[in-house]
């Protein structure tokens, strides 16, 4: 048992769960411990940050607002307020979850970084390590997410250059970037958020589209182009769908690769549902984009001392640069000895039936398909764990004294 048969000081700090540990107090989190506590199962969620919902209260920028309508973004057990508006605001969206953490009595374990997780095949428990404590349980729930830690690329030159680089995980606003000029790295959803957002503060932003990316309208005919989608996939086959969406996105957006936006070969929900790549919702940075508001440039060569060289030969300077690149999984870097997740961190079976492996382990949130796909992961997880908890003996007394007993936390 480790460090439970160690030290006197060291025996203080290890924990018996009665129920699962669940790592991240994300949307993801919170879910599975509401589905759990349905069932009667009680959790432990341990929060390396202060406060529920870290990524959304501390790494999004102002403006941003759910890209789907909120009937698409509810966690299980408890909807979004009837008075909210169709896309929540992102303050809203916090204050939902911290309503759905008090109405299920959901009280994480903060400044918890979890250092290591490892099943022990001896006694058949998973040893969950922090800084302070040493967590023993007979389930594993990986509630981290795809987005734990921003994704910063490798540029040739990037150490060159004397003027802000951030990534967009730390952009708030673009108040501070007025009548500047601001490189913006990506155009995926935080790429073209982000340069609407210097625009509509009078900054001069130039966002690199290096790759192909579809550009969707967030609605069509008065309807959320996704809950669209996902009607008509219940008659028809998935290019037909998808025909259908680029047919109208053309004819609503135009052909963007006039504006130097190029679409992939494959259809944006076949693309996304291969490779998780999400289409872009144009929310207005397309039309910005084609008054030259927004200029669009090729892929970036190398970042000079006071700019960049583009792949196209155009030298340009710049007062800032903005990486809108995205994030990754973290999972790699903290749990040992399980071949369940790829080297990038993300379940090596596919979607619907990666929330499951061997030994008691779980994922949630990692089905590349947002909140509903969350959604779908903790209400299994809940039934199965349940399953499993009303059959199996009172364990309570695996360990002897030196073991604390939290029983619901």
């Amino acid at each position: 048992m480790g460090s439970c048969k160690n030290q006197e000081e060291e025996q203080a700090k290890c924990v018996w769960v009665q129920g699962p540990v669940i790592v991240g107090a994300g949307p993801s989190g919170l879910a599975v411990a509401a589905c759990l506590s349905e069932h009667g199962v009680p959790s432990v969620i341990l929060e390396r940050s202060d406060c529920i919902a870290s990524l959304w209260k501390y790494k999004t920028y102002d403006r941003l607002k759910l890209h789907l309508p909120k009937h698409f973004c509810e966690l299980p057990l408890m909807g979004f307020p009837e008075n909210f508006p169709k896309y929540p605001t992102k303050y809203q969206f916090i204050s939902y979850m911290e309503s759905y953490a008090s109405h299920f009595s959901i009280q994480p374990r903060f400044n918890q970084t979890v250092q290591s997780a490892k099943f022990d095949t001896t006694c058949g428990f998973w040893t969950v390590r922090t800084l302070d404590f040493e967590y023993i349980s007979r389930w594993l729930i990986v509630a981290t997410g795809e987005n734990a830690e921003p994704l910063i690329p490798e540029i040739t030159g990037m150490d060159k250059f004397h003027c802000p680089v951030i990534h967009s995980s730390v952009y708030k606003s673009g108040s501070v970037y007025k009548n500047k000029r601001v490189l913006v790295i990506g155009s995926g959803n935080s790429g073209m958020e982000v340069s609407l957002d210097l625009c509509r503060h009078n900054a001069i932003p130039h966002m690199v589209a290096r790759n192909t990316v579809h550009v969707l309208p967030r609605e069509m005919f008065g309807f959320s182009t996704f809950g669209l989608a996902m009607a008509l996939l219940k008659w028809l086959p998935l290019r037909l769908v998808d025909k259908f969406l680029l047919l109208v996105a053309n004819f609503i957006l135009g052909n963007t690769d006039q504006f130097g936006i190029r679409r992939p070969k494959t259809g944006p929900i076949e693309l996304k549902n291969v490779t998780g790549k999400t289409p872009v919702l144009d929310v207005g940075a397309l039309s910005q984009i084609r008054y030259g508001k927004i200029k669009v440039m090729e892929g970036v060569k190398e970042i000079t001392r006071n700019g960049a060289k583009f792949m196209d030969g155009q030298k340009k300077e710049f007062d800032s640069i903005i990486l809108a690149t995205g994030y990754k999984s973290n999972v790699p870097t903290w749990l040992k000895g399980c071949d369940f997740f790829t080297k990038d961190g993300m379940p090596k079976t596919p979607f619907p039936n990666g929330w499951k492996g061997e030994n008691g382990l779980y994922t949630v949130g990692f089905t590349r398909r947002g909140l509903l796909g969350t959604a779908s992961d903790a209400i299994k997880i809940a039934k199965d764990i349940a399953g499993q908890w009303r059959t199996a003996k009172d364990s309570r007394n695996y360990c002897n004294s030196h073991i604390v007993l939290l029983k619901n936390s």
